[in-house]
């Protein structure tokens, strides 16, 4: 089933982010996870799944993801640490 979802991917705890959308989580995060995925989240190692947030449609997903990106990093960091404060790889919660 396709849900789009906005997703942050990490190089390590307080690292380079990298934030995208998709309409499979499982599968993107994979293809971060095993360093599939080219371009800028493959460069800085952005393979940790550490937020996520599901919504009704894909232009939901595109708006929250603008939204995010256009945010400081300080936002960013302060919405990872609200969803999962441990910085787990939520990868792990997906498969």
């Amino acid at each position: 089933m396709k849900q789009p979802c906005v997703y942050i991917v990490a190089s390590k705890r307080h690292g380079t982010l990298y934030t995208g959308i998709t309409s499979n989580l499982p599968k993107r995060a994979f293809e971060h996870h095993e360093g599939l995925v080219k371009g800028f989240s493959a460069k800085y190692g952005c393979k940790i799944l550490v937020g996520y947030e599901l919504h009704e449609t894909m232009i939901d997903a595109i708006t929250r993801e603008k939204q995010i990106k256009a945010g400081s990093r300080a936002k960013k960091l302060a919405l990872i640490e609200e969803l999962n404060p441990e910085w787990k790889d939520l990868y792990e919660t997906l498969i």
